[in-house]
Parts: structure tokens; C-alpha cells; sequence
């Protein structure tokens, strides 16, 4: 492993993470205070019920994400000035707005207008009786905010792909040129391996990322692990103990991500190096 330089200017190895070492302790000495106490014991119960939800969201909202990212990001390197043009204005007004505010706009005005533009284009199968008219309460409140998830976190996985897309060596892509593979076949096989190398640490920044603003879909009533630690704590006044769990579940699933990614990436740069 490469040397760096410490403070004093002296080479050193990687420091020890000693931070690992007391979330760890942390991490038991809390699991032991859930086992051995009942209050603990009924609030991890409860809060824990919506670990199920925090994780579909999350996959979900991030796979889609990802989907709609790279679109984007293409669009922003294509030759037309319009496509680039209009991924642009999606990405700076995207990135402008905060997650919750779009969560927000996305529940309670793109809902009804998604409603309503599906009303209108259905209205002659509703008159002639082969299918009812939507409403909004139609609309899942999860799915909802799976959407605006899935908007806000496109813009910023965009920028990803694009900056992994344009490190790829230009002349490998002439030379796939030259060798008369197609534009998809140019992508496959010589742009996304190299680009998947600059774009994975960020990508897995931004999947981390996603686990704690899944958190924002309690906003909407959505069944979430923070929606049940903010009904328990409302409803029973311990607000210490909701709020520690349920910072405690966050931080396990967030580490362990964390560190399993990490694993992965150094795997990766090591056998890119071989």
C-alpha cells in the first residue's frame, strides 16, 4: 500500500480507522441496551417494522434513477444542440431545488395533474363505461415519492455518468470507430468498463446518500422507519430512545454499505492495476 504524508511531513501508513473501533463498541453496547432492556427492546421492535418500505424505496428510487441519469446524461453529449441544451436545463433546475420541496410539489401538484391529464386522455373509455375515472387518492402516497426521489437524484447521477462517460480516451473511441462498431457496441464494450471505474465511488456516494433521504418519504405518512420512530415517540414521549434506535438503524445500514462498497471499489482498482 502507498505511503502517505502525515501532518508533520513524515510518511506514514494508513491510519488504523480507530473510528471503526468505537462506532463498533458504540453499535454492541446499544445492541446489548436493546436485549437486556425492555423499553429498548419495544422501541427497536416497533421502529424496525418499516425497514422493509426504507429498503424498497431506496432500491427502487435509485434503479429508476440511475435509468432516467444515464438518458439524461447521453442527452447531454449528443451532437444536437437542443438535447444538450434541454439536459442541461433539467440537471441545473433539478440540483436547484431542495429534495423536500420537490417530494412536496411532486405529492400534491404532480399527482392531481397526473390524474387529471390521465382523466382527460381516458374520458371516452369512462363514457363509454369500460373503465372508471382515477382519483388521486389512487395515486400511493409511496409511489409518489419514489417519483420525486427518482427526479432529484437523476440530475446528480447525470453529472456522474457524464464525467465518466468523457474520461474514456478519445482516441479509443475512434479507434472503435475505425473498427466499425456501432454506437451501442462502442458503449458496451469500450466506453462503459472505463467509465464504470470513475463512475462507481460516486455512484456509491450517491446510493448511501439515498438511504438517509429515503427518511424524507415519512413527510408523506409513508411507513418508513422514520415514520414509525416519529409515531412511537409522539405517541409515548420518549423521544430519546425513538430517535437514538432509529439513528442506530441508519448507521448500520449506512456503515455497512459504506464499508462493503468500499471493499468492492478497492477489489476493483486492484485488479485494474494488475
Amino acid at each position: 500500500m502507498a505511503l502517505q504524508a502525515g501532518p508533520s511531513g513524515h510518511h506514514s501508513k494508513d491510519d488504523f480507522p480507530w473510528w471503526l473501533v468505537v462506532l463498533v463498541f458504540i453499535g454492541i453496547a446499544t445492541a446489548v441496551a436493546i436485549v437486556t432492556s425492555d423499553l429498548y427492546a419495544q422501541v427497536f421492535t416497533t421502529i424496525v417494522q418499516g425497514i422493509g418500505t426504507t429498503i424498497f424505496v431506496t432500491l427502487v428510487a435509485f434503479s429508476l434513477a440511475m435509468a432516467l441519469g444515464l438518458g439524461i446524461a447521453l442527452l447531454g453529449l449528443s451532437d444536437s444542440l437542443i438535447l444538450r441544451q434541454t439536459a442541461r436545463f433539467y440537471v441545473e433546475v433539478i440540483r436547484g431545488i431542495p429534495i423536500l420541496v420537490l417530494l412536496s410539489y411532486i405529492a400534491f401538484v404532480g399527482a392531481p395533474a397526473f390524474v387529471a391529464l390521465y382523466n382527460t386522455i381516458t374520458s371516452p373509455l369512462v363514457s363509454a363505461g369500460w373503465t372508471d375515472p382515477l382519483v388521486v387518492r389512487d395515486v400511493p402516497l409511496m409511489w409518489r415519492a419514489i417519483v420525486a426521489l427518482m427526479i432529484a437524484y437523476a440530475a446528480f447521477i447525470a453529472e456522474v455518468f457524464r464525467a465518466g462517460i468523457q474520461s474514456v480516451d478519445p482516441g479509443q473511441i475512434e479507434a472503435a470507430k475505425a473498427l466499425g462498431l456501432s454506437r451501442y457496441r462502442r458503449f458496451r464494450h469500450v466506453i462503459a468498463p472505463q467509465a464504470f471505474r470513475v463512475i462507481f465511488p460516486p455512484l456509491s456516494n450517491d446510493f448511501i446518500a439515498m438511504v438517509k433521504d429515503s427518511s424524507l418519504v415519512s413527510v408523506l405518512g409513508v411507513a418508513d422507519i422514520t415514520q414509525f420512530a416519529k409515531i412511537y415517540s409522539s405517541g409515548s414521549f420518549r423521544y430519546f430512545e425513538s430517535y437514538s434506535i432509529l439513528a442506530y438503524i441508519y448507521l448500520i445500514l449506512t456503515i455497512g454499505l459504506s464499508l462493503v462498497l468500499r471493499k468492492f471499489e478497492k477489489r476493483m482498482r486492484e485488479r485494474h492495476m494488475r
